[in-house]
């Protein structure tokens, strides 16, 4: 495996493998087809109040205002057609057999301009019976989505929805193959393009390393933060269709904890304010505490502890992966003037 420095990169892309729900052929036909009937039963459900709250959270290409219909309201009929609905990554990849979220809106605005919420359906491939005519379908696989108009006659249709979609799995390493605290690791994951502010659309946060999201096609912007001060890197990826890309950053960085000690076998001592400032003088982090730990890019640092009417300082160095221990000796370090 390739290893980037203070950068990422994708690694070699996988080939994106579901694969299709299927009854066993020796299970009685009879059988199966009830299988499958108690299946879209399950899978099929009416939209409520809460979903409002869940699609704020996931975009709808194409639909930009919707309706939830109330908890009394029907999602689809009972004597109508069927709708078959299956999906894939992409043209050439298989049919996905979980984890798909199917939304079926009227074609038409409800009063106030809105589009009226009739369906929704969770899995992989579905069955919603609805009346003949006109609807919005979307269908959504993780953070990726499509939506397609769909005209429903007197016969079922099947309709197979390509989402044009990959996923990104992101992952952190330290020089020397040292071992990484994951548990401080956190990815956010944004939109490529800027708005006239300069700013760019948050699309997930705080993705857990070794977590695979799946995304739309196209070029997203990554920012890995390795703590909470200053270990931060950005930069751009590329997620293609029917694939999951693999990317790792390195991070040059590594934890320091700070002790306020009076001689050499001296405890910590405790009620220690502390302050961390970087070359240009800015205070990138504060803590109170006998024994505070923090992650700290590589480079040199200024470390400030008050305890009571004494203030003690030391320059100190941290190197890319080698957490330390940094002991302030109140009675040999430099004392600053209040």
């Amino acid at each position: 495996m390739q290893k980037f420095t203070d950068m990422l990169r994708p690694l070699s892309p996988s080939p994106a493998t579901p694969h299709l729900l299927a009854a066993s052929p020796a299970m009685p036909r009879a059988l199966r087809a009830l299988v499958f009937v108690f299946f879209c039963f399950l899978s099929v459900r009416a939209a409520t109040a809460q979903e409002a709250q869940f699609s704020a959270e996931v975009e709808l290409p194409g639909i930009t205002n919707y309706a939830p219909p109330s908890s009394q309201a029907s999602p689809a009929s009972t004597t109508g057609v069927d709708l078959l609905l299956d999906a894939r990554l992409s043209a050439e990849a298989k049919t996905i057999s979980e984890g798909m979220v199917w939304r079926v809106f009227g074609s038409e605005p409800e009063q106030g301009g809105k589009l009226p919420l009739l369906a929704i359906a969770e899995g992989g491939p579905t069955r919603i019976t609805l009346n003949p005519g006109e609807y919005l379908v979307h269908a959504a696989f993780g953070r990726a989505g499509a939506t397609t108009r769909i005209t429903l006659g007197n016969e079922a249709r099947h309709e197979t929805m390509i989402l044009d979609a990959g996923g990104l799995r992101l992952e952190g390493v330290l020089p020397d193959k040292i071992p990484m605290r994951n548990d401080r690791l956190r990815f956010d994951i944004y939109h490529a393009e800027e708005d006239e502010n300069g700013e760019r659309r948050l699309i997930l946060p705080d993705v857990r390393p070794g977590r695979t999201v799946r995304l739309n096609a196209g070029t997203y912007h990554i920012v890995s933060n390795y703590g909470d001060v200053n270990a931060t890197i950005r930069a751009d990826i590329r997620v293609e269709a029917g694939k999951t890309t693999t990317a790792q950053v390195e991070h040059r960085a590594a934890q320091v904890t700070l002790n306020l000690v009076r001689g050499d076998a001296g405890v910590p001592l405790a009620d220690t304010a502390w302050s961390v400032v970087g070359p240009s003088g800015e205070v990138l982090a504060e803590n109170v505490g006998a024994f505070p730990s923090m992650i700290l890019a590589a480079g040199n640092y200024t470390v400030i502890a008050k305890n009571k009417n004494r203030v003690f300082q030391r320059e100190i160095e941290i190197r890319a992966g080698r957490d330390t221990v940094v002991k302030l000796d109140a009675e040999s370090a430099e004392q600053l003037d209040q």
